[in-house]
């Protein structure tokens, strides 16, 4: 009875109070959450868990050594996954990163890749960015990853040591200066031998992440894969 009583109240509420899609902004209808389904359907998706060559993997290979570079969506200015990324950092909506990590999750499952990782490895933030936002949206995405990979994740691997400055308008060069010095290992140990899945929210030049994968080769020989939310 208590049940049936809420989804009344629920449907009530929803009726004046709609949660909208935060790709376009129109009303989720029930059983919707977060990005309607005309959104999700419409969102580019890069399948490149099915393809092991893709072109993420080659436009970062040469600068790091990689064994599978994912990426759920292709980034478009002003396009429906830039509007979800917006939300996911800047509307305090951690909850859709966790999403998209159990969606890219299950389909990386599907793909039979489940068992190519041993750690997921978030990039972090400085700790005064991720004070004032209230968490890494990074690790949002790499804990909805984990929970159907069924792979631990660890947010005490990598360290941010400077706060840099944002990578939007910088050119390929810069956005390398911007991060060349300012991540460190803190828990080498933990990593050794470990096959890690280093996880970010967006891949543009690839900068960060060539920097984390290479001070993590530089204590371990083990394969480095990455995932991001979108490829830019």
């Amino acid at each position: 009875m208590y049940s049936v009583v809420t989804e009344i109240l629920d449907d009530f509420v929803s009726l004046f109070f709609p949660d909208c899609c935060l790709a376009c902004h129109d009303s989720l209808v029930k059983g919707e959450e977060f990005v309607c389904t005309r959104c999700m359907i419409e969102m580019p998706m890069t399948n490149y868990h099915h393809d092991q060559s893709n072109s993420l993997k080659s436009r970062l290979m040469g600068r790091v050594q990689l064994e599978y570079a994912l990426a759920l969506f292709k980034f478009s200015k002003n396009g429906r996954v830039q509007q979800i990324l917006h939300a996911l950092k800047y509307k305090n909506q951690p909850e859709v990163g966790v999403m998209l990590g159990k969606m890219y999750g299950e389909r990386i499952k599907q793909a039979g890749l489940s068992e190519e990782f041993d750690l997921i490895v978030p990039v972090p933030l400085h700790p005064s960015r991720e004070r004032k936002r209230g968490y890494n949206q990074s690790a949002k995405f790499a804990q909805g990853l984990s929970e159907k990979l069924t792979i631990p994740v660890r947010t005490d691997i990598l360290e941010r040591l400077t706060k840099t400055q944002t990578q939007t308008r910088k050119s390929k060069l810069e956005r390398w200066e911007n991060v060349s010095e300012v991540f460190r290992i803190k828990n080498g140990d933990a990593v050794s031998g470990k096959r890690i899945l280093l996880v970010d929210d967006v891949v543009t030049t690839g900068a960060t992440l060539e920097a984390c994968a290479g001070i993590i080769h530089q204590i371990s020989s083990a394969p480095i894969s990455i995932a991001c939310i979108a490829e830019a």
